[in-house]
């Protein structure tokens, strides 16, 4: 049975300045398997953070194809991409992207108000999130109330909630110190191994590295052989 979550086929993306090409993707092949946690690593400018929007479906391939569970996600239309993005999608942000007005669980609770879930229904799945990233007595506080290494529980919470196929993180670590880093690693290492959580992280940092399954490095936009 294929196992493939996500495949990518001479993916390639082009920025344009004025007169000015930018080649940000060139030709990328990619395969990531159910239960993977693959860390993107690279140089600044590499392309890794462009390759994980195109694959979140936040950005799109200026060439090439993007298949997610079998379905061509390169070829729909931004209304169909947008309820996709909800359903197979979590992202984790650098800055965490919490609203500061809203509390720990409103902050969770806001991509169940997109679905059909009633209060009760949603109530449950925001408490079980919080609790899984060691927040539950937290609740009530406000993002300005919670740590920084907090903060980016919450923003996990918000990320797995609805249960996505795909859970994506930018530098998820980048903003933290060196303790409060190790305890967001921990968790979505747990989610990978307890829960078979797909996982695709953008690092520069080799700690990090180090908890992914399968590393992969880009460099110039090209996606380098495995093992280099």
């Amino acid at each position: 049975m294929d196992n493939t979550v996500v495949e990518t086929h001479g993916l390639s993306k082009i920025f344009r300045r004025d007169s000015f090409e930018v080649a940000a993707l060139e030709d990328v092949n990619l395969t990531v398997s159910q239960g993977e946690f693959l860390c993107l690593m690279g140089p600044s400018g590499s392309g890794k953070t462009t390759l994980l929007n195109i694959i979140a479906g936040i950005d799109r391939p200026t060439q090439g194809q993007l298949r997610v569970l079998g379905e061509d996600v390169s070829s729909m239309s931004d209304d169909r991409l947008a309820a996709w993005r909800n359903v197979h999608v979590g992202f984790v942000f650098q800055t965490f992207n919490l609203i500061p007005v809203l509390t720990a669980f409103e902050n969770v609770e806001l991509p169940l108000l997109l679905t059909k879930l009633s209060s009760q229904a949603r109530r449950e799945h925001v408490i079980a999130a919080l609790k899984l990233v060691g927040l539950e007595e937290r609740i009530q506080h406000y993002p300005r109330q919670l740590s920084g290494g907090q903060e980016q529980r919450v923003a996990i919470a918000r990320a797995i909630v609805t249960d996505p196929t795909l859970l994506m993180a930018d530098e998820p670590t980048g903003d933290l110190d060196a303790h409060s880093a190790e305890e967001i690693l921990d968790i979505l290492s747990q989610l990978n191994r307890d829960f078979s959580k797909t996982i695709i992280m953008v690092t520069h940092d080799p700690r990090a590295a180090r908890h992914a399954t399968v590393t992969r490095h880009l460099e110039k936009g090209q996606l380098l052989p495995l093992g280099e």
